[in-house]
């Protein structure tokens, strides 16, 4: 049986509802903020009890905005969507599992009736992740993409980072949430059927993901937040020992020409503030949270990542590209030079 067909049959047929997960690496509705929760309460029954899904999928900023969803399932998170990006927005939701998808698309008038929306914004495509170029979607037509537990459920994760690259308009931001390893996992793991369809098996390590992303056109790719995942099924955490895994949130940028450090270029921005359910504060990142009206010094990067996206309203901007400093403070990365040789180092100098 192949990968897909495993993964179709466990979330088509085995699993009936979010109670019949072995762990908890697809479900983590705590860590949603407030009104995101709020959403998710106005979500029908039927579609809340087929959610499997980690982590948070909602950025700033989706007032308007064209949203896709990859491995949408039975609609949770595109009807959550549906309410952030209002009547003028739509949501496009892909997932290959016929039964899931009945589920999500029974009730999307029952949605848009509950949302006073004159129309439903949202359309349902059952098609392969890793084959989005056979879904009818055309390339930069999408400003924010998202995805929630479900590319460590593919074989060919760089097919769907590059697709997710060419249907994003410049400036775009794929959005997505997933499970990694803190190593390269077993292929025989992948014949687990529980461990995969648990979204373990299939867990990229962490390193592997950052050179898949930056690889295919996302440069510089930003942590949102992340946690330990623990695994209720002593069988099932004894079979994937002595690997552990994180749930975690990323946002990536198709902007061309991101560096491949933080450059400091003297720049730094200023919170306006107005977005909805952010207007004190913004986080950008696991390291970046902009407090409103304060100069906030950043690198060369981060300055692109907020001009050059639907965040540049809400931003004033300092600086020019004119001069270079160096690697900006605090980065982890310094000069090589001007260190003392390890005296059991072998000599070999270049020139």
């Amino acid at each position: 049986m192949t990968i897909q067909q495993s993964v179709k049959d466990y979330y088509g047929k085995t699993l009936k509802s979010s109670r019949d997960l072995k762990t908890d690496a697809c479900c983590t509705l705590e860590d949603a903020p407030a009104y995101v929760r709020a959403l998710q309460a106005d979500i029908h029954p039927e579609v809340k009890a087929r959610y499997y899904g980690c982590g948070l999928i909602a950025p700033q900023a989706l007032e308007g905005c064209r949203v896709l969803d990859l491995g949408c399932g039975a609609g949770q998170d595109v009807y959550v969507l549906s309410r952030l990006v209002g009547a003028r927005g739509s949501v496009v939701g892909v997932d290959m599992t016929a039964e899931q998808l009945a589920v999500a698309k029974a009730h999307r008038d029952w949605h848009a009736d509950r949302f006073g929306y004159a129309s439903s914004n949202v359309d349902f495509i059952e098609g392969d992740i890793e084959r989005l170029k056979s879904c009818g979607l055309a390339p930069s037509s999408f400003d924010v993409i998202v995805s929630n537990c479900v590319i460590n459920l593919v074989e060919n994760k760089t097919a769907v980072f590059e697709a997710a690259h060419d249907l994003l308009v410049p400036g775009g931001e794929f959005y997505f949430s997933d499970v990694y390893s803190d190593r390269r996992l077993p292929e025989f793991l992948k014949r687990d059927i529980d461990a995969l369809g648990e979204c373990l098996a299939g867990a990229l390590y962490w390193n592997d993901f950052l050179h898949l992303a930056k690889g295919a056109g996302f440069g510089d790719p930003r942590l949102v937040c992340d946690r330990v995942l623990s695994i209720g099924d002593p069988s099932l955490a004894d079979r994937l020992k002595p690997a552990t895994f994180h749930s975690a949130t990323y946002r990536l940028f198709r902007i061309d020409g991101l560096e491949p450090a933080c450059e400091d270029y003297g720049q730094a921005v200023v919170y306006k503030g107005g977005l909805a359910h952010a207007d004190q504060a913004f986080g950008l990142d696991a390291h970046h949270f902009i407090e409103k009206g304060r100069v906030f010094p950043v690198c060369g990067n981060t300055y692109r990542m907020l001009s050059e996206s639907r965040f540049a309203p809400y931003f004033e901007f300092v600086g020019d590209w004119s001069r270079h400093y160096g690697i900006f403070p605090g980065c982890g990365v310094s000069s090589p030079f001007g260190k003392k040789a390890l005296e059991s180092a072998t000599s070999g100098a270049c020139c």
